[in-house]
């Protein structure tokens, strides 16, 4: 089954478009890696797939109209913002609560249970600053959890980790294989290896 179709798609940001005619599908409930190199295309692609980014051609077709979870690379996250991990990972409820509401029972029973996914439970009273890259990045994996979203996108998730922390990175998104349709970017070839699906990017296009 197809979680999501993109027909003849482009996309950009102003200076021309870096995706150029991408024809390419996302099996539902599978571990799906984009590959390619620097300046492919790979942040985009998920940026349009997310939704934070529009196309300029082509049309999307999805299975569903849940709104997708992007977890973005934690370099993208100030290591000098004032939260807890807790804190970080509830930010992942606002959708559903909204920003004023006060979390109910269910809302700090999914944030837990995110941060248990990930391995992450002992830190959550710690600041996200204080925490490893490979923590933080996990952080962010459960903040995306925390949305309940049936697609879940990963910015080079393992990107500036030791081999031991991507290792972890990897086996939480093989945990989640079946409870939601994972799309991950990477440029190492052992991550794409173990995804069940891979899309191939060069240049904007799908190779």
């Amino acid at each position: 089954m197809i979680h999501t179709e993109l027909r003849n798609v482009h996309a950009g940001y102003g200076r021309g478009d870096v995706l150029q005619g991408v024809d390419a599908h996302i099996p539902q409930g599978l571990v799906t890696a984009v590959v390619g190199a620097n300046g492919a295309g790979k942040s985009t692609l998920l940026a349009v797939l997310a939704g934070t980014l529009r196309p300029s051609g082509g049309e999307i077709v999805r299975a569903t109209r849940a709104r997708p979870a992007f977890v973005v690379q934690r370099s993208a996250v100030p290591d000098t913002l004032p939260l807890t991990v807790r804190d970080a990972v509830a930010m992942g409820r606002w959708a559903h609560q909204g920003l004023w509401r006060t979390p109910t029972r269910h809302d700090r029973s999914v944030v837990e249970g995110a941060m248990e996914r990930v391995g992450i439970a002992d830190l959550s009273g710690r600041q996200l600053g204080e925490i490893s890259g490979g923590q933080r990045q996990r952080a962010l994996i459960a903040q995306g959890l925390a949305q309940e979203a049936d697609l879940l996108l990963l910015d080079e998730p393992s990107a500036g980790l030791d081999r031991g922390a991507r290792e972890r990175i990897a086996r939480v998104i093989a945990s989640l294989r079946g409870e939601a349709t994972i799309v991950h970017a990477t440029h190492f070839p052992d991550e794409a290896a173990g995804a069940d699906h891979r899309l191939t990017l060069d240049e904007g296009r799908v190779a």
